[in-house]
């Protein structure tokens, strides 16, 4: 999910695309937020690892 939206915030910054600037944005930050739940040991949405 970090990757996704790494990749569509970059697409939206260089292509002047709006939408995949917002969406890209989203999707780093809740991909952020996984990870740093999953790397403190806490289980996210019942799952102990996100892939």
């Amino acid at each position: 999910m970090l990757i996704l939206g790494l990749v569509l915030l970059l697409l939206g910054i260089f292509l002047s695309v709006p939408i995949l600037y917002t969406i890209g944005a989203i999707l780093l930050v809740v991909g952020a937020v996984f990870w740093i739940l999953g790397s403190v040991g806490r289980p996210v949405g019942g799952r102990k690892v996100w892939f």
